[in-house]
């Protein structure tokens, strides 16, 4: 299925961002510590994104979505994150459960599901990792075994945002050959019998979300249940990852500009061996290396949204760049943040540790930087394999004539 981009105005995507930003003013940022001490899921806040349209950002506007652009929708995950990073991570993971559904299922899973998902009723949850698979996603082991006009699953998934709040997970299960191409995506309900949850992870961050293993015991779903084709699978979870990554480096973005904004504010305000700390050089050197890293992080991801939207063919490449240099850029920032406000930048009530606790996982989720790495290392290797052996046929033509 081709997207259908709503085109934005200027004028439009000023409002569009106004909009988001109030929303995280009121509904993220004054409860964000509350949040994160008291392990508290905003249902209700998050409910109230879901009537701002904050749901189904990406999704076609025939099922309650608001068919934004992946350029416009970094810019409301930045804006989102510097209301609380941890919240606005899990609506990207909501999002994307909702543009797998509506760009590979078929009329009925698509009427079955949107609508409650885009209007945040109800919530998404995406089970890709597995203990002994996490950055090795083809090697799952979950099984989804063909019985008569059902599939039965049997399996387990790690590290699952939203676990236990969900009321329909994508789930990633072997239904063929060893490898990428014996996996398939299926639809399971959040009440299907013999699905339970582990207990929450005990976390570094990302407090305000729940995050557990999702257990798969012979969980029996209708052959109707199978999102796409089966063996397809892994291509459309690896087709998802492109935006999520997007989204996690705009949060990565939007929480390390919030710290940033405290840090000059604190700079201002803190008086050290007789002068404010904004008047010595040094720290008018850091101030002006974090915002230019992530001035340059923010054209990344800018341009890894530009080549989504236009089904570029190096946009998995461009996606992979902009994720890791923007985590990188943006965990950095927020610790150096926390550095310059000294001893007052451990203490919770100022924020920035609980940022900085926020955005050291983007580092890992949605592939891990190394696999950034990897991604982008094999796509200029076979670009330069490509060209090399293009040359070396045009020399042995010339050479033949």
């Amino acid at each position: 299925m081709t997207d259908t981009i709503t085109v934005t105005t200027a004028e439009e995507r000023e409002a569009i961002i106004g909009a988001v930003r109030e929303f995280a003013d009121t509904e993220l940022a004054p409860y964000a510590a509350e949040r994160d001490e008291k392990h508290l899921f905003p249902r209700e806040s998050l409910q109230k994104a879901g009537e701002l349209g904050l749901g189904g950002i990406y999704v076609r506007e025939e099922f309650g979505g608001t068919a934004l652009s992946r350029t416009d929708t970094v810019a409301i995950f930045e804006e989102l994150a510097k209301g609380d990073p941890a919240v606005a991570a899990y609506i990207s993971i909501h999002n994307m459960v909702a543009w797998m559904i509506d760009t590979y299922g078929d009329e009925t899973q698509r009427a079955a599901w949107l609508p409650q998902l885009t209007a945040m009723r109800e919530f998404g949850g995406y089970c890709l990792t597995e203990p002994g698979a996490g950055s090795d996603a083809a090697n799952i082991a979950t099984s989804a075994v063909r019985d008569g006009g059902d599939y039965v699953l049997t399996g387990a998934k790690q590290f699952i945002s939203g676990a236990g709040e969900a009321a329909v997970y994508v789930v990633m299960a072997r239904t063929g050959e060893p490898g990428a191409r014996g996996i398939s995506a299926f639809l399971v309900p959040g009440d299907a019998e013999g699905l339970s949850f582990g207990a929450p992870e005990k976390k570094m961050g990302w407090h305000a979300q729940p995050t557990r293993p999702v257990i798969l015991d012979g969980v029996r779903v209708p052959a109707s249940a199978l999102l796409g084709e089966e063996g397809r699978g892994f291509a459309i979870a690896m087709s998802a990852l492109n935006g999520g990554r997007l989204n996690i480096a705009a949060c990565s973005l939007g929480g390390a500009q919030w710290a940033l904004d405290r840090t000059v504010q604190y700079v201002h305000e803190r008086v050290a061996f007789g002068e404010p700390l904004a008047e010595k050089q040094s720290i008018l050197f850091q101030v002006a290396d974090m915002r230019t890293d992530l001035q340059a992080a923010r054209l990344m991801v800018s341009d890894g949204a530009r080549a989504v939207d236009a089904h570029a063919p190096d946009a998995t490449m461009r996606c992979a760049m902009a994720k890791r240099f923007a985590t990188d850029a943006g965990f950095d920032v927020a610790n150096r943040a926390l550095q310059l406000h000294g001893g007052y930048g451990y203490l919770q009530d100022y924020g920035i540790e609980r940022v900085v606790r926020d955005l050291r996982v983007h580092q890992i989720l949605e592939g891990t930087n190394e696999i950034m790495r990897l991604i982008v290392g094999r796509e200029m290797l076979r670009a330069s394999g490509s060209a090399t052996l293009q040359r070396g046929g045009a020399t042995a033509t010339r050479s033949a004539s």
